[in-house]
């Protein structure tokens, strides 16, 4: 059987801005009592993929994620995972900003028209997916079969929406804090048509997502989404 190699992609736990719905992509921020409190719940209740390397976003939210969630591993900080900069509405709610024709503009079509003194669309996915990319050929070319990468929601859709079979869109692949997906990656395959199967979410026996609860959570994160990085579809 040829090898496979497993990418395990986890979101940041919470933090305060992201209950006060601000943006927050460069910022440094911590995670929140309640984050963290989250976190411990989720690991000691259900079961995280193991990972014989842990990569993390210099972010301090993410490497105190990974730092909770893989404490015996060293978390190696990969600079190319950090979330989008927000530039000058970084800190800010969609609501500050509802008078900014900027703003607005690049809500209807963010490739167009990128944050001031922040990232484009364009730089800031150039740069997660050369990092993805580069990622995997390090776990081939070492032979380490599990990799977790801590990192961050805008990150993970951005990876999933170029690389993950079955296909979906950007905002399909939305995630709550401390979640994720895994994905395998075959050599041939990527090799042919860089692409990988999206085969688990994380945790992996986290079964109450479904619930009406939780779908009304992640309708509320995808929401979010949608504010932060415009509409991708544009």
């Amino acid at each position: 059987m040829m090898k496979s190699y497993c990418l395990h992609l986890i979101r940041h736990g919470l933090t305060a801005a992201n209950l006060d719905g601000e943006y927050i992509g460069a910022t440094d921020v911590e995670l929140s009592a309640e984050g963290i409190d989250r976190l411990k719940n989720l690991k000691s209740e259900f079961t995280y993929p193991k990972a014989d390397k842990v990569y993390s976003s210099p972010l301090l939210r993410c490497k105190d994620t990974a730092q909770i969630l893989y404490p015996e591993k060293e978390i190696e900080q990969e600079k190319g995972l950090a979330e989008c900069d927000f530039g000058e509405w970084e800190g800010q709610k969609a609501e500050d900003l509802k008078n900014d024709k900027n703003f607005l503009a690049w809500l209807n079509n963010s490739a167009k028209a990128p944050p001031k003194g922040g990232e484009s669309l364009k730089e800031f996915s150039n740069r997660v997916l050369l990092t993805f990319e580069k990622i995997v050929e390090n776990a081939i070319k070492t032979g380490c079969k599990d990799t977790a990468i801590i990192t961050h929601g805008g990150v993970i859709m951005t990876f999933l929406a170029a690389y993950g079979v079955p296909r979906a869109k950007f905002y399909d692949w939305v995630v709550n804090n401390g979640c994720g997906y895994s994905i395998r990656i075959m050599p041939s395959l990527w090799m042919r048509q860089k692409v990988g199967e999206v085969y688990a979410k994380i945790p992996n026996d986290l079964t109450h997502e479904n619930s009406e609860e939780s779908m009304y959570i992640l309708d509320l994160v995808r929401e979010a989404a949608n504010k932060a990085y415009g509409d991708s579809s544009t």
